[in-house]
């Protein structure tokens, strides 16, 4: 059950990095602030990867050919995934665009069933139905056709499905690695991998396309440490989770990040909270509780 802790570390410090990246789009652009959390993240991946190496004495793992496609559907679903959330928190409030991104389990459910054969139990499907209605509930809001407010909801949508596929993808890759007990090693190796793929991939095209914003993104190197590590921290523990069980089960359970989330709205970003978003929170803690009882 080691899954549950690591996933409630990861909501919670994955809400502090999106509140940063949130902050730093403003100046950096939509790709600039999305780049920073793998720019800045990967070298704390390395530290990470170079402890866990001391600490048990194993060696690098030697990945088969089956590893590669995984971790490429990983990253760059991710990377589309965190630059879709960062364009619709730009026009919606930050606590609604992370619960349109928190419809994000019942894709990840179907993924996982398709890709990796992830079973769902009847207790399991009702707890991510249940959760995914809870934020559902709090996205509604009356008069968003009229406001032609469509455009980051669907944004924010398609980037649920994405960060699906992302965990999908880095599941798979962290089990093609079997390495049976040693976990720890299997998911932290994946991590680093994955973030020096996405800073090299993302650093070269805006070398070819921006260097402006390249520029401007290591002259804000000071915020964009903190953000890159606390990326680098969320991540770590969503591979830890990935490890040990389902992704659905993890995606279903990192809900909790809308609770996280509404707190950042309320009392940093000084967002009230309405009598829907609660009906939504209830409705997320239910199917919480729901998901860690079908396991």
């Amino acid at each position: 059950m080691l899954w549950i802790p690591f996933t409630i570390i990861a909501a919670a410090a994955q809400t502090a990095r999106n509140a940063m990246q949130r902050e730093l789009t403003a100046t950096l652009g939509t790709v600039g602030a999305t780049h920073v959390r793998f720019l800045f993240g990967f070298p704390f991946a390395i530290i990470f990867l170079t402890g866990v190496l001391l600490a048990t004495g194993s060696a690098l793992p030697r990945p088969t050919l089956i590893f590669w496609p995984w971790i490429f559907l990983g990253f760059i679903a991710q990377v589309i995934a965190t630059a879709l959330m960062l364009a619709a928190m730009s026009d919606r409030s930050f606590v609604v665009t992370i619960a349109y991104i928190k419809t994000e389990p019942v894709q990840t459910a179907l993924f996982g069933l398709i890709l990796l054969g992830d079973r769902v139990t009847p207790l399991l499907a009702a707890a991510i139905l249940i959760a995914t209605a809870g934020v559902v509930v709090m996205s509604y809001k009356p008069g968003v056709a009229q406001a032609g407010g469509y455009k980051p909801t669907v944004m924010g949508l398609v980037a649920g499905g994405m960060f699906g596929l992302s965990a999908i993808g880095y599941r798979g890759a962290i089990l093609s690695l079997d390495l049976g007990d040693n976990y720890v090693l299997a998911a932290t190796f994946t991590l680093a991998v994955g973030l020096i793929l996405q800073a090299a991939w993302l650093t070269a095209w805006l070398a070819w396309r921006d260097m402006a914003v390249l520029k401007a993104i290591f002259r804000a190197w000071k915020p964009s440490i903190m953000a890159g590590f606390m990326g680098a921290f969320a991540s770590q523990f969503w591979f830890l989770a990935f490890a040990l069980t389902t992704a659905a089960s993890v995606r279903t359970l990192a809900l909790v990040e809308v609770l996280f989330a509404q707190g950042i709205s309320k009392f940093i970003f000084k967002q009230p909270t309405t009598a829907r978003e609660g009906l939504g929170i209830v409705m997320i803690v239910i199917g919480v509780v729901l998901l860690i009882w079908a396991h």
